[in-house]
């Protein structure tokens, strides 16, 4: 077997570049307190030397280690794309970096990652939900560092929260399937906090509107267009007279306008149907999905800022709990 290279040092980098190895690391991690002509010989040795600093020592040095941790649900969920994809940017641009984790959509795993998380000291912390177990709470709380909620809203965030009121979602798409003159309506959910909280508001709106109560088939989560497809297979069983359908996600959404299609029932003409999240492909569907649009970009951007600031040593902001709203995208399925 081949012998293992020896790691380069920083000692290496330092002898090639004719300088300290304390004017490497000066220049590594405070470039502005060393010449020019200085920084770039010591980067022209980093790079001949393959030279990757240790990012724990120097953490424990300046007892910053540059970390923003995340936590989702689903790393494959295309929810939670556009959230990621702002962390990374707006993390980046500051000079952090993003440990992305997944919990999946119970409270033992958020728990499990969470110790594993804080073990590693990043300077901030930022969840999906404001679904935690009291042992999460505390943890969070007793941590020491910004923690930022999103995705959800709630009277007694941890720290502070970004995101929009479940509630108000479900609420709306009844009004709306309502407006359409739908009085038969169904829910098709994700057995997580966030989508139950949406057809909780969604079947009480429809009894303030004296509808019949909604029928409701729930599947387990992350969802899948499969979930979707047996779900309008159990609710046509179970309520043939079914005339509008609000799924938790676009991708049950999807699997309902498969179903309805090998079924040969017309949408919008017998079923409407809803969908959750405005995902790229519910334009392109056929018919192009009514559903649910969270400006996900902004809530990414939103906490990212929070954390950055809350670490720099900035108060609280003023809104440290942001509500960034949602919108109905009228297509062509309702």
């Amino acid at each position: 077997m081949p012998t293992p290279q020896r790691a380069t040092t920083v000692l290496d980098v330092a002898r090639l570049a004719g300088v300290s190895a304390m004017t490497v690391s000066r220049a590594l991690n405070q470039p502005q307190r060393v010449p020019a002509a200085t920084r770039q010989r010591v980067q022209a040795a980093v790079e001949a030397t393959r030279y990757v600093p240790n990012l724990l020592a120097c953490g424990l040095r300046s007892r910053r280690s540059r970390l923003v941790a995340a936590i989702v649900p689903a790393l494959g969920s295309p929810v939670f794309a556009e959230t990621v994809q702002a962390l990374t940017a707006t993390l980046g641009a500051a000079g952090y970096h993003l440990m992305l984790g997944q919990s999946g959509y119970g409270p033992v795993g958020e728990d499990a990652l969470l110790q594993a998380v804080i073990g590693r000291r990043p300077d901030g912390i930022v969840l999906v939900g404001v679904d935690h177990s009291q042992r999460a709470r505390q943890t969070l709380a007793r941590c020491g560092v910004p923690v930022v909620e999103t995705w959800d809203l709630t009277s007694t965030p941890i720290d502070m929260l970004v995101g929009f009121s479940h509630a108000d979602v479900g609420a709306a798409v009844c009004r709306f399937l309502a407006g359409q003159g739908r009085r038969r309506l169904a829910i098709v959910s994700g057995a997580d906090g966030r989508a139950a909280r949406r057809a909780q508001a969604f079947t009480a709106t429809a009894d303030l509107l004296g509808l019949p109560p909604p029928a409701r088939v729930e599947v387990e989560a992350p969802t899948t267009l499969g979930h979707g497809r047996q779900a309008l297979r159990q609710l046509l069983a179970q309520h043939a007279g079914v005339e509008g359908i609000f799924c938790s996600s676009d991708m049950l959404a999807l699997g309902v306008l498969t179903e309805a299609a090998h079924q040969r029932i017309a949408v919008p003409g017998r079923i409407g149907v809803v969908g959750f999240g405005d995902q790229p492909l519910a334009a392109d569907a056929e018919p192009a999905l009514t559903t649910v649009r969270v400006d996900g970009a902004r809530i990414g951007r939103e906490a990212a800022l929070r954390a950055i600031g809350r670490i720099a040593g900035s108060p609280a902001p003023e809104l440290a709990a942001l509500d960034v709203g949602f919108s109905i995208v009228p297509r062509c399925s309702a």
